[in-house]
């Protein structure tokens, strides 16, 4: 199991972005949030199967998401065991 905490800079707010982060996880059974913060970035927690987590994290700034992500600031973090996946 794998927790990644990563902060995604760019056009990412007011885009649809946090809900495209949550259909890829929903879709790799992982768990974690997704939420934007006060100085325009989106910061993202993903936890499960590393494989998955790594898949997830690499579509975090492909051409399928929304915005204009310019930079993915991530690393690991303690699991925390947590349950399903959140927006704010």
């Amino acid at each position: 199991m794998r927790r990644v905490l990563a902060h995604v800079s760019g056009s990412v707010q007011g885009v649809g972005y946090r809900w495209f982060v949550r259909g890829l996880a929903s879709d790799a059974g992982l768990t974690g949030s997704a939420r934007n913060l006060p100085d325009g970035r989106v910061e993202v927690v993903l936890e499960g199967p590393d494989d998955a987590v790594a898949r997830v994290l690499a579509a975090l700034d492909g051409p399928q998401a929304p915005g204009a992500v310019t930079r993915v600031d991530s690393r690991d973090a303690p699991g925390q065991g947590s349950r399903g996946f959140t927006t704010e």
